[in-house]
């Protein structure tokens, strides 16, 4: 039986039936002693109410919702709460934060790695996750089979880190739909992975140092295009990467690199398959350095049917740079022109 009262009321999953919780007793976030108006810390107040809710479904309506320290859901199936936001719900860093870690720390506390039982799968769905500037966003703790969708990040340090999973470091995390701006410092990165076999499709990334940064195998990354804000720092500009890959066995499939001035680093162990991958210059001066694709050590990975477009104005342009030669990699069907920097080593790579 379904019961549909009002959009904006709170919303616990049941099974797998939603029932809205505002009849006589009002909404569950009110009662809890959540405020959303921007102007008092509820972090104490949501955990209780993660922590009262086991395997429930909690909605939060439009409001901003501060956030003073990390809230943390449970990873163990018979404890875990999916948080579903509002459009216009918004998670904010309150003034002050100092914490190290995530906002959101999906499966941040009761550890398991149990897919066997019901409520192994859940998820952050919606809503904007607003660093403040300062603070990271979501984080993947623990447990398996996490999703994060449908949401935005707003000036976050990191806005997605994948940790090390419980299946001996698997993490098998899904992420779909989900844009990031991050807060242009440094150290800044749109997505951090950590764990393994973890699929993520349909990212936009903005304003970060470092757009996708993956230091573990058996990922799929599709669609992603992480874009650099423009500064007039050079050595932020030459330190920029659209992905960096530090470990064998992704795949990427379109995956775009918009401006950074490396598209793809691979680390001395990186590498996998990439297809129909894309970098772009959308401005170009003198003094920098476009790379294509980039190889700590030698060359491994298998790249078909990139389109790397160089700009002819008077910058460096590089398809391919390796600190060491005789990789196995590849380079076919490539689409590129204006290459004229010396250091250029697609030549025993291409299979055009």
């Amino acid at each position: 039986m379904r019961r549909t009262i009002e959009r904006t009321a709170v919303v616990l999953a049941v099974a797998i039936e939603c029932v809205v919780i505002r009849c006589a007793g009002g909404d569950v976030v009110s009662a809890a002693g959540i405020a959303g108006n921007g102007s008092v810390p509820c972090s104490d107040a949501i955990q209780r109410l993660i922590d009262a809710n086991p395997n429930r479904e909690i909605f939060f309506p439009d409001g901003t919702y501060l956030l003073d320290k990390p809230i943390c859901t449970p990873a163990h199936p018979e404890k875990s709460v999916a948080l579903r936001l509002s459009t216009y719900a918004k998670f904010k860093a309150a003034p002050g934060w100092t914490n190290t870690e995530a906002m959101v720390r999906l499966g941040g506390i009761h550890p398991a790695n149990n897919i066997m039982l019901a409520g192994s799968w859940y998820w952050l769905k919606g809503g904007i996750i607003d660093g403040s500037g300062v603070a990271k966003g979501v984080s993947i703790d623990g447990g398996r089979e996490t999703l994060v969708a449908d949401c935005s990040m707003k000036g976050v340090l990191v806005g997605l880190h994948i940790k090390r999973g419980a299946n001996s470091g698997s993490s098998d995390s899904d992420i779909r739909n989900v844009n990031i701006v991050g807060n242009n410092a440094v150290n800044s990165i749109g997505v951090l992975v950590d764990g393994y076999d973890n699929t993520l499709a349909n990212m936009r990334i903005y304003a970060v140092a470092k757009g996708v940064v993956v230091n573990s195998g058996g990922n799929c990354l599709r669609d992603l295009h992480p874009l650099l804000a423009m500064k007039k720092d050079r050595d932020f500009y030459a330190n920029s990467v659209g992905f960096e890959i530090n470990a064998r066995h992704n795949w990427m499939d379109f995956c775009y690199s918009d401006q950074f001035a490396t598209g793809f680093r691979f680390g001395k162990n990186g590498g996998g398959v990439l297809d129909k991958c894309f970098c772009y210059w959308y401005s170009s001066q003198p003094w920098m350095r476009h790379v294509g694709f980039s190889s700590e050590g030698q060359f491994h990975a298998k790249v078909q049917s990139p389109t790397v477009v160089f700009r002819n104005s008077g910058a460096t342009n590089c398809l391919v740079e390796v600190g060491a030669p005789d990789g196995k990699g590849y380079i076919r069907d490539a689409d590129c022109g204006n290459i004229n920097d010396s250091r250029d080593a697609s030549a025993q790579y291409r299979r055009d």
